[in-house]
């Protein structure tokens, strides 16, 4: 047992019997810092209405052999797209699927970057007691939406009836919806139909969009890292495309890409850039509609 545990490659468990990633995978894909620059951008929004940030309250994901990596949502590509949205003039509300509190992947937290930091500390209050997204009950006072990635975004939100009625509204209005990595897997809520299922499945709203995501090739690769401790019980990226959706990468670039209101990056490497590319069409979007 011991050796099992000194291996530099072996998920590390938790006391609660979860896994966090190798200390291989996390020299590999975590850093202290992060990209982001503070931008001056053109245009700002003067207003009142915030980004509504929807995020993962729950981030036990069992994979298939069983066992559970400790997830969440990932911080950097949660922290550095708000960023960058803030310095275009936005604010944010927080909303989960049961209203519980945010859960982040800590283990990838940039303890070195002060903008993250000080941005995290000054969303406490929102990340402690979000908003239920079932108590919301359209988008009419929210400027955009934006899902941040990490596996802990394929345990709830992509089920949610609540969330997919936001989406659907956010599609049809042509509100701005900023995702990435494995956050694009929540759009296949806008399946979901009431929370009693009485209207069945729902026709997918995104069928036809091109994006780009986590890749399942990647996914399927990690767990030899010890990033994961087995293989997913089920795959982003295919699960979008049997739903008619494109993905345009295959591999994890930094590509941002945008079809219509749909805003996406393929992981934490595109949350700087996704933050850069969206923020003004926040901006265009708000002030083009008056809000």
């Amino acid at each position: 047992m011991g050796g099992m545990l000194s291996n530099p490659l072996a998920p590390q468990a938790r006391p609660d019997g979860s896994f966090d990633p190798s200390r291989v995978a996390l020299y590999m894909v975590t850093s202290a810092k992060t990209k982001y620059e503070p931008q001056e951008f053109a245009a700002k929004y003067a207003g009142s209405r915030p980004v509504l940030v929807v995020c993962t309250d729950d981030g036990k994901m069992e994979m298939a052999n069983g066992k559970v990596f400790n997830s969440g949502n990932h911080p950097v590509e949660m922290f550095v797209p708000m960023l960058h949205f803030q310095d275009a003039g936005f604010d944010f509300d927080i909303a989960t699927v049961n209203g519980g509190a945010v859960v982040l992947e800590e283990w990838a937290f940039p303890r070195d970057d002060d903008s993250v930091k000080k941005l995290h500390e000054r969303l406490q209050d929102k990340l402690k007691a979000p908003k239920k997204l079932s108590d919301i009950p359209s988008l009419e006072n929210y400027a955009a939406v934006f899902i941040p990635g990490g596996h802990g975004s394929m345990v709830n939100l992509p089920f949610s009836p609540d969330l997919g009625r936001l989406l659907r509204e956010a599609h049809e209005t042509g509100k701005p919806t900023v995702t990435l990595c494995h956050g694009p897997a929540a759009l296949l809520s806008t399946k979901k139909g009431s929370a009693d299922q009485s209207e069945g499945e729902l026709e997918f709203a995104y069928r036809g969009y091109k994006a780009t995501c986590f890749t399942d090739r990647t996914d399927g690769i990690t767990p030899s890292l010890g990033y994961l401790p087995g293989q997913m019980p089920w795959k982003c990226q295919s699960a979008l495309e049997a739903e008619g959706m494109k993905m345009i990468n295959s591999a994890e670039t930094g590509d941002v890409f945008r079809d219509r209101e749909l805003i996406t990056g393929d992981s934490p490497y595109a949350a700087h850039d996704l933050g850069m590319r969206a923020a003004p069409l926040l901006v265009k979007y708000a002030l083009d509609n008056k809000l």
